[in-house]
């Protein structure tokens, strides 16, 4: 803990550092001018893999940028018996191979170090009650408001992390306002 000259500011401080904001509401001293931003405690992920990306570039289909708008750059394996790409001559596009995936342990893993899980119900969120550390949340964009809401407020007293916890909020406000 650092201390300071008044006490208003190291209570701020250490309740910066336990990770309660319920000090700075009261006070209402502006904590941006001390370079701290206050947020409410989130889950974080059990173990952070860095992905690493063996190839960045996307496989394309043989031929498709010959062909302009009328052959769509996805991957298709070629087949013909005399196609110089599936009989990997030199100067031609590389085959998608197994040695291009990615580790294990990092697939299907999100930039925030989770993996997602898709919520349609509140017993879905119920499943991820063990493995909040692992996976997060994310609800399906079939869902009502009124599911999303008691779904978010559900999650926040689980402590698991949903994705889109934000959608349809905003618009169910406005609408709100103006009837």
């Amino acid at each position: 803990f650092f201390f300071f000259n008044d006490t208003a500011t190291t209570e701020i401080y250490t309740e910066q550092i336990v990770g309660s904001v319920r000090c700075v509401q009261e006070t209402g001293i502006n904590a941006e001018y001390m370079g701290i931003k206050y947020k409410p405690m989130t889950v974080k992920p059990l173990n952070r893999v860095r992905k690493i990306k063996k190839r960045t570039n996307s496989f394309t289909r043989f031929q498709c940028e010959d062909y302009g708008g009328r052959l769509r750059p996805s991957w298709r394996k070629p087949h013909g018996i005399d196609n110089r790409m599936r009989r990997k001559f030199r100067g031609n596009k590389p085959l998608v191979a197994i040695g291009y995936g990615t580790n294990k342990k990092a697939r299907h893993v999100i930039p925030n170090g989770f993996r997602k899980f898709l919520i349609t119900n509140l017993h879905d969120l119920e499943l991820l009650l063990t493995n909040n550390r692992t996976f997060c949340g994310e609800i399906a964009h079939n869902i009502s408001s009124r599911k999303r809401a008691s779904i978010v407020k559900r999650a926040a007293e689980l402590n698991v992390r949903l994705t889109n916890a934000s959608g349809k909020v905003r618009f169910e406000e406005k609408k709100a306002e103006n009837k």
